[in-house]
């Protein structure tokens, strides 16, 4: 690969790790081309975006960025052949991945880390791990309905017990008449 070309890749680099918030680092080396084929049209499929490559730009381009983003603790998990799947979701790739694993009855591809929010999950016995993630929208919605609940039940008693002055207001007519 040429000097340019070399640029060109780590700006593209630089360009996604800024943009997703969420990225996988896998091992696709005992995948043949048909299932990674297949790999890649899920991923489309899924909004995912896949791409292959190579160690060396992707640390460079990670190492362009502040300590903040707490990248160096992936820089382990580059070697070897390297794919990263970059999501908008911080669990549909793990989901993707446990269901390909689970039809195949096999370990690939494998999981090298993955990087959720400054967070780093190590390692292939992570995946179960992310795949229970819940995402920001699922959290604000729990939240959301815990704050809502004690409204709701003091609405409901306020019901209850109108319907009930309602009858005793009834049964007071009936009693006059």
């Amino acid at each position: 690969m040429k000097k340019e070309q070399k640029a060109e890749v780590l700006e593209e680099l630089k360009v996604k790790f800024e943009q997703f918030p969420f990225f996988y680092v896998l091992d696709p080396t005992a995948m043949n081309a048909k299932e990674t084929g297949a790999l890649r049209r899920m991923c489309f499929e899924k909004g995912i975006e896949m791409q292959m490559v190579k160690n060396k730009l992707a640390v460079a381009a990670m190492k362009s960025f502040p300590a903040e983003k707490n990248y160096a603790h992936l820089f382990d998990s580059f070697s070897g052949q390297t794919a990263l799947l970059f999501s908008t979701s911080s669990k549909l790739p793990a989901i993707m991945l446990k269901d390909i694993q689970d039809k195949q009855k096999k370990d690939k591809p494998k999981l090298k880390a993955a990087y959720i929010d400054t967070a780093v999950f190590a390692g292939e016995d992570q995946l179960d791990t992310l795949t229970k993630l819940k995402s920001k929208e699922e959290l604000l919605g729990e939240v959301l309905g815990l704050l809502l609940s004690p409204p709701r039940n003091v609405i409901g008693a306020l019901l209850s017990a109108g319907q009930k002055v309602a009858g005793l207001v009834k049964a007071l007519e009936d009693r006059a008449a």
